[in-house]
């Protein structure tokens, strides 16, 4: 229970000190919302001298105020879920644009990168454990593919398979003319279908990493007296290869998968802009852009805190895949 409460401890501490950073950063940036956004609104026609004082105050970055006292109402802000008013959509609330593009990165990132993980784990389980068989042969393939620049590789894809013999759609997250976001059968598998090719240029380009991993932590861990002895035993081949050398082998790809899978909520700038996805890449992208600190702040906070329990939940559950890591206290 000390232990727990230890790192409890440890990852607040570091989640108050990535909230600080992110307060401090887009600050630190040039530019200047407050211009941004008067420059939008005096191309629509005359603006109010007063409007610069009211929108600062509305944005949080008002001049006269001490740097502390804008900490302390971010703080105050940011535990009453307000994460402010975006520059890029304004008026619209930061948080309700992170609850619209959030499903559609998880959806995309989240799916392809399980499915990347669990094809490489598993094709790298038999490439370690049958050397030299056909399955070793798809790690020059796989890894070449991971070499490849991932934008290079979404253009090719969007090419040969939208473009020349068009099976997928070239872009978007949805049929915008034909079905309207909801819980409907048309709206599901529309998403989907559009969704296939980004999530194909993930898996493609992400996989030969997990393969490749797992295959050499394979080979290393059949070295293993405890392998030697769990044969001597005549344990049958499919129980020593799961049990005994892929359950201890995959221990250092499940760190980094964990890692992997905090950073999902960041989506992927290039795929989304590739494919133009409604994601929180393409959001991330306008808010830098627009220097819209509110949404930027957003979408860092977001990522950190997503990170921080994804590392959370695999230091927890480490103890109980590998018993070993357990210590006293």
């Amino acid at each position: 229970m000390n232990q727990i409460l230890r790192k409890l401890g440890y990852y607040l501490l570091a989640a108050w000190a990535a909230i600080t950073l992110n307060f401090a950063i887009p600050r630190l940036m040039p530019g200047n919302p407050v211009d941004i956004l008067l420059a939008k609104l005096a191309a629509r026609g005359p603006v109010d001298p007063a409007a610069r004082e009211s929108l600062e105050l509305l944005l949080g970055t008002s001049t006269s105020d001490p740097i502390w006292s804008q900490y302390v109402a971010y703080l105050g802000n940011l535990l009453r879920g307000d994460l402010g008013i975006s520059v890029t959509y304004y008026p619209a609330q930061v948080s309700s644009i992170i609850s619209d593009a959030l499903p559609w990165t998880i959806a995309l990132m989240g799916i392809s990168t399980v499915i990347a993980f669990v094809l490489g784990i598993g094709l790298g389980t038999i490439a370690g454990w049958k050397r030299g068989t056909w399955v070793d042969q798809l790690i020059p393939a796989t890894t070449t593919l991971q070499a490849i620049p991932y934008f290079w590789l979404a253009l090719v894809l969007v090419f040969f398979l939208s473009v020349t013999w068009q099976v997928f759609p070239l872009n978007g997250g949805y049929d915008y003319q034909t079905t309207s976001p909801g819980p409907t059968w048309d709206f599901i598998s529309s998403a989907l279908y559009h969704g296939a090719l980004p999530a194909l240029t993930i898996v493609l380009s992400s996989v030969g990493g997990w393969l490749l991993g797992m295959r050499n932590m394979m080979v290393s861990t059949l070295a293993e007296d405890y392998i030697v002895t769990a044969e001597a035993k005549g344990l049958r081949p499919r129980r020593i290869m799961l049990t005994y050398a892929a359950r201890n082998a995959v221990l250092p790809s499940v760190t980094g998968f964990a890692i992997t899978l905090g950073f999902v909520v960041a989506g992927s700038i290039v795929t989304e802009q590739v494919f133009s996805y409604p994601g929180i890449g393409s959001t991330l992208l306008l808010s830098v852009t627009n220097s819209d600190y509110a949404l930027m702040q957003g979408v860092f906070l977001v990522i950190t805190l997503a990170v921080l329990a994804a590392n959370l939940v695999v230091d927890l559950l480490y103890g109980v895949i590998d018993p070993r890591t357990r210590t006293r206290g």
